[in-house]
């Protein structure tokens, strides 16, 4: 049976003055700088805080966060540069997942699927596509993120091909009719978004071998089946599933385009797709652990700060004061490790992340050499994002435990979350395979296999 598609209603949140036909869901120019989306992320983060530990116990499909996402704009924020752009760059992207992230990773690692997704067209390439998404007025092909941004469309799925043992994935036939178009078959799991996409971004094979071709597909169609992911450790409102296809029509126009079957027919810039999804996502890590940090010490400072006992040989009456908040030197030593840790990962992932968005201004000029040290980088700043929010997100519960605000649960008011949300985001990732990589590339110079998009 399908998920339902409807979402429910909620209070405003709390915005900033904004124009009135933005107010009213339409699309508004205004300079890539603009402050309205720090100013936007900040207000929706806080937002999300309130309530965060609530809805990650509660474990309900995220419509009301996808809602929430979708009344600050922040689905619509990142386009490709261009004189109409509306929204902002990759960097600005960044930036907002990671916010997000250290308030709800769960909403963070869904709309870094999205984001990334939302490139897919422009990745593949204009000439790879033997069809438009839609066609404009003037009856060019219209690229994928400023459909979605117009559409207001909140992108899932996955364009990697099947992992070996894990069955054929999805598979493509003709369509019968002089219409042609392809017939979508095959089911999949997916991380994040499924259960409430208004669009599907997926990889399948025609025959089931050869080139993979990458599809937009409604799942409000009849022919598709979400079952949600239920009982996972962790990222828990994330809106994970298994989809089924079946017998689902896909027009010419929804060929995003094609990826090679081998690996070396396929352009560097082409393979940054990957690059970016795994970038996104360690923001999502650096999110958790900067936001288990914040809250632990708020947490810390309620905590030690208190009426200061008398002394026993001194007046009753001056034991009024209030003792200094940080005062034992060793929860001071504790916090000062895992700020730098929190510091030093986040100052390779702004390298990381720098890199990137050369790369993907260079565009279709981008070479093997630079498309390798992007590789290198992004590497990188997983290892050392992934390490850290694990030991931070530990370290906090330990260092909470017992303080006043602590639960029964221990670790405090729900900080069990931020250690569960980081093994479930981190856990995929071979960290020996990233460092081998790293090490063959600083030592020998040999580049990282190219991954095809995710």
């Amino acid at each position: 049976m399908s998920t339902p598609r409807k979402s429910p209603k909620r209070p405003a949140i709390r915005t900033t003055s904004a124009p009135a036909a933005e107010r009213a869901g339409r699309p508004v120019d205004r300079p890539a700088d603009d402050e309205i989306w720090p100013r936007v992320t900040r207000e929706l983060a806080d937002d999300l805080a309130v309530d965060a530990l609530a809805r990650d116990r509660a474990g309900k499909a995220p419509f009301d966060e996808v809602a929430r996402l979708q009344e600050a704009g922040l689905p619509a924020l990142l386009t490709a540069p261009g004189p109409n752009r509306r929204g902002a760059d990759w960097r600005a992207a960044c930036a907002v997942v990671r916010e997000i992230s250290a308030a709800d990773s769960s909403v963070g690692e869904l709309l870094a699927h999205h984001y990334a997704l939302s490139w897919s067209s422009r990745f593949l390439g204009p000439a790879a596509a033997p069809g438009p998404v839609r066609e404009t007025a003037s009856g060019g092909p219209l690229a994928l993120d400023v459909c979605t941004a117009e559409e207001r469309w909140l992108l899932a799925g996955g364009t990697e091909p099947p992992r070996p043992g894990s069955g054929p994935g999805l598979t493509l036939t003709p369509a019968e009719g002089n219409g042609g178009g392809w017939i979508l078959d095959g089911r999949r799991s997916f991380a994040s978004g499924v259960t409430v996409a208004d669009r599907l971004v997926v990889g399948a094979r025609p025959g089931g071998t050869g080139d993979l071709l990458v599809v937009l597909v409604d799942p409000a169609h009849p022919g598709v089946f979400t079952d949600a992911g239920t009982d996972r450790v962790g990222q828990r409102l994330a809106g994970a599933g298994t989809v089924t296809f079946d017998h689902v029509p896909v027009e010419p126009g929804h060929v995003l385009g094609t990826l090679p079957h081998d690996e070396h027919a396929v352009a560097p810039f082409t393979t940054l797709a990957p690059l970016a999804l795994r970038l996104l996502l360690v923001q999502v890590g650096l999110g958790i652990a900067e936001g288990a940090l914040a809250e632990a010490r708020d947490i810390s400072r309620a905590g030690q700060s208190g009426p200061v006992p008398a002394d026993p040989a001194g007046d009753p009456s001056e034991a009024h004061g209030t003792a200094p908040a940080g005062d034992d030197p060793y929860l001071l030593l504790a916090y000062g490790e895992l700020a730098t840790a929190a510091h030093a990962a986040a100052a390779v992932v702004e390298r990381a992340t720098d890199a990137l968005a050369r790369g993907l201004l260079a565009g279709w000029s981008l070479g093997p050499e630079e498309r390798a040290d992007i590789a290198v980088l992004v590497a990188a700043a997983e290892t050392v994002t992934g390490r850290a929010a694990v030991h931070i997100t530990t370290r906090v519960l330990e260092l909470v435990d017992g303080t006043a605000g602590a639960d029964d649960r221990g670790g405090g008011p729900g900080f069990d979350r931020f250690w569960r949300n980081a093994r479930a985001l981190t856990a995929p990732t071979q960290a020996a395979h990233r460092l081998r990589d790293i090490g063959d590339h600083y030592l020998n110079g040999t580049h990282a296999r190219l991954t095809l998009p995710v």
